[in-house]
């Protein structure tokens, strides 16, 4: 668990962006923090609260305020901002360089990029790729689907029927989101659910193998990513537990810090638990609005045994 970092080659591929100058720590540099700078405030000498592992951003207002000064104080301002380790400087609406930022990029040896998009689109993007690829994850053993809308994670000892109730679930139409390993990410409070890119889209069946569920039941049976909103844990079947009925209390799991729903499910043979598992699912949306049939049911009986009472 914990913050990563997002190769400079990645970012720049990734939003195929022009390389203007590439910078001595081109290859090697790492974005390691979520938030982007428009210097605008640096131009002025102002660097108490800069943050030099920021990307740099420039737009048309700090384009065209450059464009009214000096070109020895607009050098001056370039030379000031690539003393620090910054990982790069970003021109947005495909605009011109001005030739001071150039040739300072150049003695500094740092990188210069630019995007035909516009600033509020390149920050607004950027900023939703950092959060993801940036984002707290831990990587879980289990199984996580989408049934009816709702992430699933089915967790368990190995051979316990966690693949199997996902391939009855997946053939009832419902989608697979991850098999054996789930990376859960933690974006804006939420735990976003996904596989690891080289096992996406499969799963192991004891006895038959390894199958690809997109190819064996199309599309429609697979989901890249998904929210985790109940974790249902199977168990083996204990008669000298007392296993709850009603319902009446809630239970959670803490992972990276969101307290999620969890639901404990004794196995047994002669028990369908993806008719369980599925159940499941629909009672924790109806608990989401406000509905509790547990509690429900307590409320008729507490009123049954006051009627009764009075009489």
């Amino acid at each position: 668990m914990g913050s990563r970092g997002v190769k400079l080659t990645k970012f720049v591929e990734t939003f195929e962006l022009e390389v203007v100058n590439q910078g001595s720590d081109f290859d090697s540099a790492q974005l390691t923090i979520m938030e982007l700078n428009r210097p605008g405030l640096q131009f002025q000498n102002f660097y108490d609260y800069f943050d030099p592992r920021r990307i740099q951003v420039i737009g048309k207002a700090e384009a065209m305020y450059l464009k009214e000064m000096a070109p020895e104080r607009r050098r001056k301002c370039f030379d000031n901002l690539f003393l620090y380790d910054i990982p790069a400087l970003v021109i947005c609406r495909g605009l011109d360089f001005c030739p001071e930022c150039l040739e300072s990029a150049k003695e500094h040896k740092k990188t210069l990029l630019r995007t035909q998009e516009t600033t509020v689109d390149f920050t607004s993007q950027t900023i939703e790729f950092l959060n993801r690829e940036l984002a707290p994850c831990i990587t879980r053993h289990g199984v996580l689907l989408d049934i009816y809308g709702e992430g699933v994670m089915i967790t368990g000892d190995s051979g316990i029927g966690k693949s199997e109730s996902a391939i009855e679930l997946i053939m009832r139409g419902h989608r697979l989101v991850a098999d054996d390993a789930v990376e859960l990410r933690l974006i804006s409070n939420q735990l976003i659910g996904t596989a690891p890119e080289i096992i996406r889209h499969y799963i192991e069946l004891r006895g038959i193998g390894v199958i690809d569920v997109r190819q064996l039941f199309g599309m429609r049976a697979i989901k890249v990513e998904s929210q985790l909103d109940l974790v249902v844990h199977f168990e083996p079947w204990d008669s000298t537990q007392i296993y709850d009925r009603l319902g009446l209390e809630d239970h959670f799991t803490e992972i990276l810090g969101i307290q999620v729903p969890i639901i404990n499910i004794p196995v047994r043979p002669g028990r369908n638990l993806a008719s369980i598992v599925e159940v499941a699912a629909m009672n924790n949306r109806h608990r989401k609005v406000g509905y509790n049939a547990a509690e429900e049911l307590a409320r008729r009986v507490d009123q049954r045994a006051d009627r009764g009472a009075d009489t």
